[in-house]
């Protein structure tokens, strides 16, 4: 994106330290959060912009550098065919992504992975809702669900980690539910501005 706009929080404007404290502050303690999101992290919202539109522009696997937190730099692999790119809460941090869309269902499903693209085991998983279906009401919902899969509790590749990084990705899990609904509003923030002022969801420089 060319302005910040208000409300959007990414690495290059809000440093992890100010994220890790909006973060911190929508986890509650009034519920045991090992119970709710131990083995699923689910999030979910209504975004004012039209479904097909919303799903063109999140089946670009580029659209993760305008809405998620860190995720940046991505570039396609010709001998892999899938995209790799950085996540910039760790130094040296590659991340893989496979994006397979279904236009018909509106599903948009990331296949991803820290270090290595042999095996794209965190699986994010994303469906486009038309809101006059389900709310009465023009506009998308969109549901978002992540699976805690085993490598998360275990890093199965160490050899392809960067030496100097201590942190795997599933040290953060228990953060991913307040970090995702971030990147949700982020994600609706974009997609609401660009609607209401009459843009086209999916950037110029995406559709090249």
């Amino acid at each position: 994106m060319s302005e910040p706009l208000d409300g959007v929080f990414r690495i290059e404007t809000h440093p992890r330290s100010a994220n890790t404290a909006l973060v911190v502050d929508k986890i509650r303690s009034v519920y045991p959060h090992q119970q709710i999101y131990g083995k699923f992290c689910p999030v979910q919202g209504y975004v004012d912009a039209p479904p097909r539109e919303l799903y063109e522009w999140l089946a670009d696997t580029r659209s993760l550098e305008e809405w998620t937190y860190s995720t940046r730099g991505f570039s396609r692999d010709t001998d892999s065919g899938l995209w790799v790119g950085y996540d910039m809460l760790n130094a040296d941090t590659k991340i893989y992504v496979r994006t397979e869309a279904n236009p018909d269902a509106m599903t948009v499903d990331y296949h991803c992975a820290w270090d290595q693209g042999e095996h794209l085991w965190m699986i994010y998983l994303m469906r486009v809702v038309d809101a006059q279906i389900v709310l009465n009401k023009p506009g998308s919902v969109v549901l978002w669900n992540n699976c805690r899969h085993p490598f998360y509790d275990d890093n199965p590749f160490p050899d392809t980690a960067p030496p100097e990084r201590e942190e795997w990705v599933g040290d953060l899990w228990d953060m991913f539910w307040a970090g995702h609904q971030v990147e949700l509003d982020n994600l609706t923030a974009i997609a609401e501005f660009r609607h209401h002022n009459g843009l086209p969801l999916t950037p110029d420089w995406m559709r090249t």
